[in-house]
C-alpha cells in the first residue's frame, strides 16, 4: 500500500518539503514554532514499525530539524514527541518552546485555541524553514 498522509495532518499543516525519509510539515498554529516529521512508510503507527535503518534515519532527521530550530530560534527548550493519540499515523513533533509562551511549562496540546497563520505568513514561514533546512541538510 502506498504512503498517504493522514487527512488531519493534511488539514492542520503546511508542507515544507521532503527529507530523505520523512515529509516535513509546519503545524498551522502561529503560537508556537512547530514542525512535524512523518516518515513516508505506509501503515507505520509506532517507532517499532520501522526497521532499524529507517528508525535511525528518522532520528537523524529529527536531530537535523532540531538543530535548525535551535540555531534559528534559540528556544529555552525543544520538545520532541510522538503521541499518536488523535492521529495514529507515525509522526514526530519538534516544537521550539519559550518560558514566555502561551502553554509554558505545560505541553502545548489542549492549551487554548489554535491560531492559524494568515496565508502570507504561512508561506513566509515555509520559505524560511526550507532555506534554513537546505543549509543544514546540504
Amino acid at each position: 500500500m502506498p504512503f498517504t498522509l493522514n487527512s488531519r495532518l493534511t488539514a492542520d499543516t503546511h508542507l515544507i518539503g521532503e527529507l530523505p525519509l520523512s515529509r516535513l510539515l509546519l503545524m498551522d498554529d502561529a503560537r508556537y514554532p512547530w514542525l512535524i516529521l512523518v516518515p513516508r512508510i505506509a501503515g507505520a503507527r509506532e517507532l517499532i514499525d520501522l526497521d532499524g535503518g529507517d528508525r535511525a534515519a528518522l532520528l537523524d532527521e529529527v536531530a537535523a530539524v532540531s538543530r535548525v530550530l535551535e540555531a534559528v530560534l534559540r528556544p529555552d527548550k525543544l520538545n520532541v514527541a510522538a503521541l499518536g493519540n488523535v492521529v495514529a499515523q507515525l509522526h514526530l513533533h519538534v516544537i521550539a518552546r519559550y518560558a514566555h509562551d502561551a502553554a509554558w511549562p505545560q505541553p502545548v496540546w489542549g492549551r487554548g485555541e489554535r491560531v492559524a497563520y494568515a496565508a502570507a505568513d504561512a508561506a513566509a514561514r515555509v520559505a524560511e524553514w526550507r532555506a534554513a533546512l537546505k543549509e543544514q541538510l546540504a
